[in-house]
């Protein structure tokens, strides 16, 4: 096998040469089923790299930038993240698959980086709150240090969790926010806040081209089923007719976009020649409790709906404004939220068809757990 050195460790790259069903085709050449990848002169390739590329977001994305006819690397440690995520494009000559930390310094030629790394749920990313601090402090002065030497444009995805608890709605830009910075989501939300921070300072002082992206809830097909979120929880237990938790009354409010939608804006933005924070998310706004009674109905489930005791600094509001968005890189969602629902519906659906029984992760601190919790004898 070919490695790579990542911070002076030999790591496995998974590249071209692995021998692997080709599930992608020229765009000269379309096959049904596989991906279709765009024919660009080489001088119109771009060089991407994708932290956390193989996880639910990131894998979104590489979709579409192989698709597009660009070169594509992922750098994942798989914490979250998950092979199989990407798998379908091992073999083609334009992507390359590095399992490595971005805490750890690494050396690549690219044009652009796309910088997704982090465990993005609260039970994820409370399990190890000094390592998330790590991944977006250490891990973000990493790819900023990197985006400096080979002049590459750089994109924190950065999070609506940097506005906390909100006191005003809807949250825009230049809202700076209401975090406790020294509650069990401050690992998340603060290090997100110091990861904007680094950027500006780099672009600053260094003349670093950066663009970052507040991402509010976002659902979609290659949700961690055993991520805890609000999502994926609630569609299992109701395709399972378990019982849909809810935590407090349910009367909190979120906004939910399709991971399609999030991949448009990401690359809209990258593009664009707009450097502040833009809030990408769809405004269409529910209560958790009628967000449950949606999901119950589309599913067709039995399952009961119960409440139980509410999360520390878990946010009462949660809902974008995108008037910057729409102004400066043309965005807004075109997904409904039934329609995004429909596919993250069959989705999990599959997964549970290929995985057996799937028990959601509670609000407890975790690290993701193997799907399959009863493996063959």
């Amino acid at each position: 096998g070919r490695f790579v050195m990542v911070g002076g460790v030999g790591l496995p790259l998974v590249l071209a040469s692995v021998c692997v069903a080709q599930n992608w085709v020229d765009e000269t050449r379309p096959a049904e089923g596989r991906w279709k990848v765009k024919r660009l002169p080489a001088g119109e390739r771009i060089r991407i790299l994708v932290t956390g590329g193989a996880g639910f977001v990131g894998s979104n994305l590489v979709d579409r930038l192989m698709s597009m006819g660009h070169e594509v690397t992922v750098l994942d440690n798989l914490f979250t993240g998950r092979k199989k995520n990407v798998g379908h494009w091992i073999g083609h000559p334009n992507f390359n698959f590095i399992v490595g930390d971005v805490v750890l310094p690494i050396m690549l030629e690219v044009d652009q980086i796309y910088h997704l790394a982090c465990p993005a749920s609260p039970p994820h990313y409370q399990y190890n709150p000094i390592k998330t601090i790590k991944t977006s402090t250490e891990g973000t002065l990493n790819m900023l240090g990197l985006a400096k030497r080979v002049n590459a444009r750089m994109l924190l995805a950065s999070t609506s969790e940097i506005y906390g608890d909100p006191e005003i709605h809807p949250q825009v830009e230049t809202y700076w926010g209401n975090v406790n910075t020294i509650g069990p989501r401050s690992c998340y939300d603060e290090g997100k806040r110091v990861a904007e921070t680094m950027m500006y300072s780099y672009q600053r002082q260094s003349g670093v081209d950066v663009r970052v992206a507040r991402i509010f809830n976002t659902f979609g097909p290659r949700m961690h089923p055993n991520d805890g979120r609000v999502v994926s929880n609630f569609i299992i237990q109701s395709l399972q007719n378990k019982d849909i938790t809810i935590y407090g009354d349910g009367s909190q409010t979120r906004s939910f976009q399709f991971v399609d939608d999030l991949v448009d804006g990401l690359i809209r933005l990258m593009n664009s020649n707009y450097s502040l924070p833009v809030n990408l998310g769809n405004p269409d706004e529910y209560t958790v409790a009628s967000f449950a009674h949606t999901i119950k109905r589309l599913t067709g489930s039995s399952s009961r709906i119960v409440s139980l005791p509410a999360t520390t600094d878990d946010p009462r509001k949660r809902k974008p404004d995108i008037s910057v968005a729409k102004k400066r890189i043309g965005w807004a969602p075109k997904f409904t939220v039934q329609q995004g629902l429909e596919q993250t519906i069959a989705y999990f659906k599959k997964e549970l068809e290929d995985m057996g029984e799937i028990t959601p992760t509670g609000s407890n601190p975790t690290r993701p757990r193997p799907l399959n919790l009863h493996p063959p004898r």
